[in-house]
């Protein structure tokens, strides 16, 4: 028996990240007012091991067989979606999530879809409740290392470096958030769009962030993939900031560690396109918070190869040496050894994928695991670590990339 999938187009309607329903939040990806938010489960899954992609890929295609979709939209990112948040690491679980509602926005076009035979479900918007008088309270402490600790890996990191070991190793550190009253996921989500709208907002079973890095956008047969390698904390001055973003684009150390990044994205896409376009420089990509060097990596899917997906993009460019290192598996193994600690999904593929195959997943970065029984969050922050690296200079980085969280957490 199939499973009825409806998609209507929606009026101009709220934000996205301000629509409720009757079901719980479970799934978002916004980045500048468009995207998608999911509502409700109506299936979910975990995977793991080394095929957890091709895995992911079955799962998502026996679960369309089962829908009768009825589009009246159409266009990518339309009818049913499946969200998936990967982990880092092969042995740890991975998360699929297909909700039951889903809103969508892109520019002056919204749309809902829902799965069921019930009618349109109704929403409404999130309004600030102002009668609330009690201020919640975060708490925050050292994670698997303490600062000094983590300093010291990053020590052992350049001496392996330097050792001729590696090029470049991505080393990351948690900070625990423990609040005095439940966690209000929609609140970050609100608080988040609001300080950095252009970067891709993400939410899948707990995970949530602001990522300013995009793996892949598969869109019909166009690849496209952002590269982040390179750092530099904002001072909030203006004329300031312009100098930093000048000394960023010239420093020898950073534009290192981004050729590293660009050179592992460029390599894995080769494969599967039968061209692709790297720019010869970098441009420096302006948050609220930090400047990074940032190159965009596009491709065109080879159309006589055998059949290539949107999962076997993630899986040939996972991990990138903006989140890992290089050589991959030296460096894999090395985080393995110094790291201290289990990254979970972070630093893993997360975003959506639509019935046609199109999607968009980014990199699980300046995010945090919200642990509903304890009404806390871990937070996650990492480093590229090179021959020029300082590990005092590593400690403030990976604090200025707790920020967003630290701020979205603020304002509950």
């Amino acid at each position: 028996m199939s499973i009825r999938i409806t998609t209507e187009l929606l009026g101009e309607g709220p934000t996205l990240s301000s629509i409720q329903t009757d079901s719980e939040l479970s799934a978002s990806w916004i980045r500048g007012g468009n995207g998608l938010i999911g509502f409700g489960r109506y299936a979910q899954k975990k995977v793991a091991g080394p095929g957890r992609f091709i895995e992911a890929s079955a799962w998502w295609l026996q679960e369309r067989s089962k829908f009768a979709i009825e589009n009246n939209v159409h266009g990518s990112g339309t009818g049913p979606i499946l969200f998936t948040s990967f982990s880092f690491d092969e042995n740890e679980e991975s998360e699929l999530v297909i909700p039951e509602i889903i809103v969508g926005r892109k520019g002056d076009s919204s749309w809902i879809t829902w799965i069921g035979n019930g009618v349109q479900p109704k929403l409404s918007t999130r309004t600030a409740d102002n009668s609330q008088t009690t201020i919640q309270t975060m708490t925050y402490s050292q994670g698997a290392l303490s600062e000094g600790d983590w300093m010291s890996r990053v020590e052992s990191t350049i001496s392996k470096i330097e050792a001729g070991d590696l090029e470049k190793m991505v080393l990351a550190r948690d900070s625990l958030v423990r609040s005095d009253q439940t966690i209000d996921i929609q609140g970050l989500l609100v608080a988040l769009e609001s300080n950095y709208p252009t970067t891709w907002l993400f939410l899948v079973e707990n995970l949530i962030g602001a990522t300013p890095e995009l793996l892949v956008r598969l869109s019909k047969s166009l690849v496209t993939s952002r590269v982040l390698a390179g750092t530099i904390r904002k001072t909030g001055d203006e004329s300031a900031d312009l100098a930093l973003a000048g000394s960023l684009a010239k420093s020898s150390k950073d534009l290192e560690e981004h050729e590293y990044a660009v050179r592992s994205v460029a390599d894995a896409l080769a494969p599967y396109c039968s061209s692709t376009n790297v720019p010869e420089a970098p441009f420096v990509l302006h948050l609220a918070n930090v400047m990074h060097l940032a190159t965009d990596v596009t491709g065109v899917v080879n159309e006589g190869a055998a059949h290539t997906d949107i999962f076997t993009l993630i899986a040939a460019l996972h991990p990138s040496a903006a989140v890992c290192g290089t050589p991959t598996a030296t460096a894999k193994n090395a985080i393995s050894e110094l790291e201290g600690m289990s990254r979970g999904r972070y630093a893993g593929p997360v975003g959506w994928i639509d019935a046609r195959g199109d999607g968009e997943l980014g990199i699980a970065l300046r995010c945090g695991l919200i642990n509903k029984a304890h009404d806390g969050v871990r937070l996650f922050a990492g480093c590229g670590i090179v021959a020029g690296s300082n590990p005092a200079a590593e400690l403030a980085e990976s604090h200025a990339k707790l920020i967003p969280m630290r701020t979205a957490l603020a304002t509950l």
